[in-house]
């Protein structure tokens, strides 16, 4: 992650459009608990750091591929 990672900030918008979804589901996902929290800037002005989502990211694959089990023989037709 760059230095210019850690200061961008994304509308609901901009992440609604990263993902192929709906708004309501990227604020649906934040109350869920399974998306990153955003940052209120002042007023009604909310956003998302990029650096928090690609983290999320991250750890959203990490975990898709630790819940992965790999059995050498099965995958060798044994």
């Amino acid at each position: 992650m760059t230095a210019a990672a850690t200061n961008l900030y994304l509308s609901v918008d901009q992440v609604a459009l990263r993902y192929n979804v709906s708004k309501d589901s990227i604020w649906r996902w934040k109350r869920k608990g399974d998306f990153p929290a955003p940052v209120k800037l002042g007023g009604t002005t909310t956003r998302w750091r990029l650096a928090d989502i690609e983290q999320w990211e991250v750890e959203l694959a990490c975990g898709f591929v630790a819940s992965l089990s790999f059995e050498p023989d099965a995958l060798m037709g044994r």
